[in-house]
């Protein structure tokens, strides 16, 4: 008994190292291809990234299709080693036809980026460099992904937000239009001259060369608030220098406020005693 069982050890182990013998080419050939395909795939996207550079493409399309360019070699390179490995192409089209149909059920959100990454491309609602807010995040779009987009924040932080959500939810681009309408509520003092603050806002505007003369700047009364008259101030800028004049006119109306003595009240509230 004991030597019978001694005997299928010996012809296992003789029918294993058999099979090790037979599968070793192949196994050093799938390995060897692994790691050549991954040299030539890291050379393909430095001849990629060398190209784009060179070329004015639009720097959304750019990202998107290195991402594209990198995912596809990198499927090319899983299926060649493979094959090496013996399993026969028929049977290799069945298991990633079937194993797509899993992962792709398993993976609708990604799929979904995916799709919202084509449109995003195709119908452009923002580029690279562009300030948008979507999702509850500002920023600059620094790239976009097959399935993601990042924005990098005023606070130097990188946002990353699926495509998905982007292109099925709003977007407010800044950076569409050429120039931009600002609106700063100031509020002055009940006793205060509003012809006088209009007359110094307007000034204001005259003097920064960031703003816009046509269409001329325009002040309103916006409200009667509880405790001060609410004026609006409106003028037009260039995009690019929106916030410097943005920043100009209310540190500035601050300054000529003061000077002309025109308060800006802070809330408060007025309790009379009534005596009996």
């Amino acid at each position: 008994m004991d030597i019978d069982i001694i005997t299928n050890y010996e012809e296992h182990w003789d029918q294993a190292v058999a099979f090790m013998w037979k599968a070793l080419p192949s196994l050093g050939m799938a390995i060897l291809i692994y790691f050549l395909g991954s040299w030539a795939i890291k050379i393909i996207n430095r001849l990629v990234r060398k190209f784009f550079e060179k070329t004015d493409y639009d720097p959304s399309l750019e990202s998107f299709l290195r991402s594209f360019i990198n995912i596809g070699l990198k499927i090319m390179l899983f299926v060649l080693v493979i094959t090496q490995l013996g399993v026969e192409s028929g049977s290799l089209i069945a298991i990633i036809g079937a194993a797509g149909l899993a992962v792709g059920l398993a993976l609708q959100g990604s799929l979904s980026n995916f799709a919202g990454g084509v449109l995003i491309l195709l119908f452009k609602p923002f580029k690279v460099g562009d300030w948008i807010s979507a999702q509850g995040v500002d920023g600059t779009v620094r790239e976009i992904t097959i399935f993601t987009t990042k924005l990098s924040t005023a606070g130097n932080q990188i946002a990353i937000i699926p495509n998905g959500q982007l292109s099925n939810n709003n977007i407010i681009n800044y950076n569409a239009q050429s120039t931009r309408r600002d609106n700063i509520t100031i509020g002055i003092g009940y006793d205060a001259n509003i012809k006088q603050a209009r007359e110094i806002l307007l000034q204001i505007c005259a003097e920064n060369e960031n703003i816009l003369k046509d269409p001329a700047p325009q002040v309103f009364v916006a409200e009667l608030g509880d405790s001060s008259v609410n004026l609006s101030l409106r003028f037009w800028a260039e995009t690019s220098v929106f916030w410097g004049a943005h920043f100009h006119v209310i540190e500035e109306l601050k300054y000529r406020f003061d000077e002309a003595g025109i308060e800006i009240p802070f809330p408060q509230r007025v309790i009379h005693n009534a005596k009996a």
